[in-house]
């Protein structure tokens, strides 16, 4: 994949995003890891239904813009802080889906051991505690965070998954929305059924 195809698959996630319903216009922010010193960046202040290739620019390791009319996310410290602190790393996608950002605001927990796809594929969550957005903090927070989870429910604030390629950070993200949806569902119905701890031992050998 070249380059102009990379800057093409990062727009269109964060379309897909926000035509999900998993974030707002204005709100998330994707980045792909280039080469060992680089990322693509979805830009600050664009409308996220409707990003395209130019809204994608391209930022080194030290924060500094590539493109000189390209105005960076905010959240570019955050992005490079989990890349610097999981070199295996190579996407990451931020949003803000209301279900599981409603758990980041109560004191309850997203159960991701009700169904088999959202263990394999969300494992077990991390949760970060809420610091000012764009902040040195919040960068911080997010990259501790990350070192043992592949997604972090961020208090008061969205969630940021990452994986090795946008499709699977996506996957993570979304998956994790909906295991938030049907925590909350089982909640309410009540006599709901968690996987078992050698139930989850089988999917973590089969996915691990």
């Amino acid at each position: 994949m070249n380059h102009q195809e990379q800057k093409e698959e990062v727009a269109y996630f964060m379309r897909r995003l926000y035509s999900k319903g998993l974030t707002t216009t204005s709100g998330g922010n994707i980045s792909l890891k280039i080469g060992e010193n680089q990322i693509l960046l979805t830009a600050s202040q664009t409308d996220k239904g409707r990003m395209a290739v130019d809204d994608i620019g391209l930022v080194d390791f030290n924060g500094k813009s590539r493109n000189p009319d390209f105005e960076a996310s905010m959240e570019t410290g955050m992005h490079l802080a989990v890349f610097k602190a999981r070199k295996d790393v190579q996407a990451i996608v931020h949003a803000h889906p209301v279900f599981a950002t409603a758990f980041g605001i109560s004191a309850k927990k997203v159960n991701c051991n009700l169904m088999g796809e959202a263990r394999a594929i969300c494992g077990e969550p991390a949760t970060a505690a809420y610091k000012l957005m764009g902040t040195a903090g919040l960068a911080n927070e997010i990259a501790k965070a990350a070192i043992h989870s592949n997604i972090i429910l961020m208090q008061n604030h969205g969630v940021l998954a990452v994986g090795k390629s946008l499709l699977e950070a996506f996957d993570r993200l979304e998956v994790f929305e909906a295991s938030a949806k049907l925590t909350f569902i089982t909640g309410l119905l009540g006599d709901s059924k968690e996987l078992t701890k050698e139930e989850l031992g089988e999917i973590d050998a089969l996915f691990g």
